[in-house]
């Protein structure tokens, strides 16, 4: 028998790790450009590399965490993760860089998906609520990141920070070996016609598709956040930088305190009401006259963003408890196309109307996300207690 405890701190370590991944480059980018000599069309390439490796493990961990269980699968995303760090401490060639961050992002879309369904699963009941506390961990290792490089970068050069942080992953590795995980639960063999019926279920299908914009809004909040402030507040790039950083703030302080929300509060309720907030976080962006303005409208993308994913993996994990693993892959995988999708959109919108109109297609997603969630209560009401 598993201990749900151990468990539960195994997968919050794991969430901790990927919280790094999804920084990583951002953090260590000029160290690569000075390195290597890099342009920056060539930085953008290894950008591109890193959610499509995340998108190539979260389409494959379901199905195999479904057979074989969690533990193994984790081991091994940890270990790619691991050498992909190590390859970029030590490479000598711009080429090895490429496989590096394919690793890194194909083993944290791994972790990211599996320690959410491993969470699910373990959780009775509030899944909501505990994965909203996982959550948590992403955010301390997403803010965790760039403040450890800034800090230690005044002692060690980048590469040797880089190399450390490689050996200190070493310790989830560990962790992992040592937990007792909950066992498959398809050990005899995965139903691959229950599993690919997944697909055409159409509650499921809208789960993935309420998260295509939210993963899509988030997306375009980080990417396109400090080109606006930039150009419309004139801010330094440096402090359009530390603007940005309040979004994850808004995010980590508010999943703190859905943990507990979301056991007193009807899980929909919150996820409308954080909808809304959105909508006023990009008017407030939109009309933003001042920095200290354009922050407040920063942390409220935070909050407002805080809960969709919590809630509806915990639908998911309610709904499709035999077969969460592969859910998850499934709205995870539509999720990421949706970052994908709408984040190209406004490249090509920018150039043509204008880079404030970012804004207007936040606002749009967001008033779809409120039909799309109405209708989602309606489909479940019945049959969770949400």
């Amino acid at each position: 028998m598993y201990n749900r405890k151990l468990v539960f701190w195994a997968a919050c370590l794991g969430m901790l790790l990927f919280g790094i991944v999804m920084i990583s480059l951002g953090t260590i980018n000029t160290f690569l450009t000075e390195k290597f000599q890099l342009d920056q069309q060539t930085v953008g390439s290894l950008a591109a590399l890193l959610p499509f490796g995340i998108l190539a493990g979260s389409l494959i961990f379901g199905p195999i965490c479904d057979r074989y269980g969690y533990k193994g699968l984790l081991i091994i995303s940890t270990i790619l993760i691991l050498i992909g760090v190590e390859i970029i401490a030590f490479a000598k060639s711009f080429s090895v860089l490429r496989y590096a961050f394919f690793l890194i992002g194909f083993g944290g879309g791994i972790i990211n998906g599996g320690t959410n369904a491993v969470v699910s699963d373990i959780s009775a009941e509030e899944k909501g609520a505990k994965l909203s506390l996982l959550g948590v961990f992403f955010g301390i290792g997403a803010l965790g990141m760039p403040v450890l490089v800034g800090a230690l970068s005044k002692y060690f050069s980048t590469e040797r920070i880089v190399m450390c942080v490689g050996l200190l992953i070493v310790v989830p590795i560990v962790f992992f070996s040592l937990v007792r995980f909950p066992e498959p639960k398809h050990n005899q063999g995965f139903p691959l016609k229950q599993g690919l019926g997944l697909l055409k279920n159409g509650t499921l299908i809208l789960f993935g598709i309420i998260l295509f914009f939210e993963s899509g809004m988030e997306g375009m909040v980080s990417n396109w956040s400090t080109t606006y402030l930039e150009k419309h507040l004139f801010l330094t790039s440096k402090d359009a930088l530390y603007a940005l950083s309040f979004v994850m703030l808004g995010m980590t302080v508010s999943r703190i305190f859905l943990g507990y929300l979301l056991t007193k509060v009807r899980d929909y309720i919150i996820l409308l009401v954080c909808i809304v907030i959105i909508i006023c976080a990009a008017l407030i962006l939109r009309f933003a006259g001042s920095f200290q303005v354009a922050i407040i409208g920063l942390t409220l993308f935070g909050v407002g963003f805080s809960p969709a994913f919590p809630v509806l993996y915990g639908y998911a994990g309610n709904l499709y408890a035999q077969y969460s693993g592969t859910a998850f892959s499934i709205i995870l995988t539509i999720a990421l196309l949706g970052n994908t999708f709408l984040n190209y959109s406004i490249g090509v919108i920018s150039d043509n109307y204008g880079i404030e109109h970012y804004l207007t297609v936040i606002l749009i997603s967001a008033v779809i996300m409120l039909i799309l969630v109405g209708l989602i209560t309606k489909r479940t009401l019945s049959k969770l207690k949400i």
